[in-house]
């Protein structure tokens, strides 16, 4: 009963206090996106560094495929345990901890005298980094209004993209003028000063910085009020909409981060006969489209009180785009980059899986939900981009150049089908899932 009460004079304590405006929100918040910009900047950057890569390990493109998938097969593993500790621990603890170990992973990585090494370090890299977005979504849902979580996602794949276009053509033009392993090992001290400031400044809710707090969750659970995170597993695996949505956005992503994360520059420069800085400024291009895209669709889906029939057209374009780009005939250059682009706004509908899966289960398993969803959404590129590796090498017709082997049209093809058969399969799934019916935001 005492316990009660002083809960109670707690929760009328924080309702008397104002709740954080935007500067503070965005400021903790925005610390954690940065972490998860380094993160998004080691998923793409073998893309870049391809040639680099297979002279310096000398290997061809399944084990250049399973080195970049390294970093997804960790991050793909700490998915439901991040979401676990999310609720439990908070994201400070985590982003922190993330952080540290990324900078030792990057280091290991980027000095690593073979293949051994190299995939160690990529899976230290992965397994921190995958705390950030979890973490980010985490804090986003406990520092703004809840009307406003549906653009979350979205801006936080912006500053994810942010990251991937730093891996683009800044990183080759760095690589060009220094040695790859140099580039990349400067990049570990980034990450461990943006660790450093996490600890310093972010706060897991607004009470901890003395505001009142948005979610009641944050003021009345306790650790007493939950169950094991087994039973809350079992629990958000029971809703139909949370096993669903960890496979949907794993074909859209898995799509997207397979073609400009590996193959899409080599794609570009054996059969389009463009530069490498050239083919890395469309993916870059790419990325940007898809973090534009993310934020409006969020929007777009609290416009129309509709997130389900929003997210199938989309990916209903996607299927045409990518379909016309590795089926179709060759394209002339400027049919070829709008379909690119358009591919990359249509993916930014995966954002939309995030706000489905929060409106779908209790706040308390939220965190552990959003864990499970965004490991499907990184079972994509984790399962495509060696997969696609991998039939590559089936089709090789034994060509090289300066040791590093050239793939025909046919062998690309037969690559890419494997993406574009998840991603019908995620069109067609995305007809059974339950549409959560948001409250309509009217924006003007």
């Amino acid at each position: 009963m005492t316990q009660n009460l002083k809960s109670a004079d707690r929760h009328e304590s924080l309702q008397n206090r104002a709740t954080p405006g935007p500067a503070i929100a965005f400021t903790i918040w925005g610390l954690g996106a940065l972490f998860y910009l380094i993160g998004f900047y080691h998923r793409v950057a073998p893309a870049v560094i391809t040639e680099e890569l297979m002279q310096a390990f000398t290997i061809n493109a399944a084990a250049l495929g399973n080195m970049s998938a390294f970093y997804f097969y960790s991050y793909v593993a700490m998915q439901i345990p991040t979401g676990v500790l999310a609720d439990r621990w908070g994201p400070r603890k985590l982003l922190t901890a993330g952080a540290l170990v990324a900078g030792v992973g990057t280091l290991v990585f980027a000095f690593s005298e073979n293949l051994v090494w190299a995939n160690l370090g990529r899976l230290l890299i992965g397994g921190s980094v995958a705390v950030a977005f979890v973490s980010i979504l985490k804090l986003g849902s406990d520092w703004f209004p809840a009307n406003q979580f549906a653009v979350i996602p979205g801006l936080a794949l912006f500053f994810g993209i942010a990251g991937a276009v730093s891996a683009g053509v800044p990183l080759r033009l760095l690589v060009d003028a220094f040695n790859w392993r140099v580039v990349i090992g400067g990049s570990a001290f980034i990450t461990l000063a943006i660790g450093a400031a996490i600890w310093v400044v972010v706060r897991d809710t607004p009470a901890e910085r003395g505001y009142a707090n948005f979610e009641s969750l944050s003021v009345n659970c306790t650790e007493d009020d939950r169950d094991g995170p087994i039973s809350g597993l079992c629990q958000v695996l029971a809703y139909r909409n949370v096993w669903l949505h960890f496979f949907i956005p794993g074909g859209v992503v898995g799509c997207m981060l397979t073609f400009t994360g590996l193959w899409g520059v080599p794609f570009l420069s054996t059969h389009y006969q463009m530069t490498t800085a050239g083919a890395s400024a469309i993916t870059s291009a790419m990325m940007v489209a898809l973090a534009v895209a993310g934020p409006l669709f969020g929007a777009l889906s609290n416009w129309l009180g509709n997130r389900k029939w929003v997210y199938w057209g989309a990916l209903l374009g996607l299927i045409v785009c990518w379909g016309i780009i590795f089926l179709g005939p060759q394209l002339a250059l400027y049919p070829l980059v709008s379909l690119l682009l358009l591919a990359g706004l249509f993916s930014g509908s995966m954002t939309l899986s995030f706000p489905i899966i929060k409106e779908s289960v209790p706040s308390v398993l939220w965190g552990t939900a959003t864990g499970v969803t965004n490991m499907g959404v990184m079972s994509g590129p984790m399962i495509l981009q060696p997969a696609v590796g991998w039939m590559m090498d089936r089709y090789w017709r034994g060509t090289v150049s300066e040791g590093v082997r050239i793939y025909s049209m046919e062998a690309f093809r037969a690559g890419f089908l494997l993406m574009i058969t998840w991603l019908v399969l995620s069109t067609v799934l995305i007809l059974f899932t339950r549409e959560t019916r948001p409250e309509k935001v009217r924006y003007i």
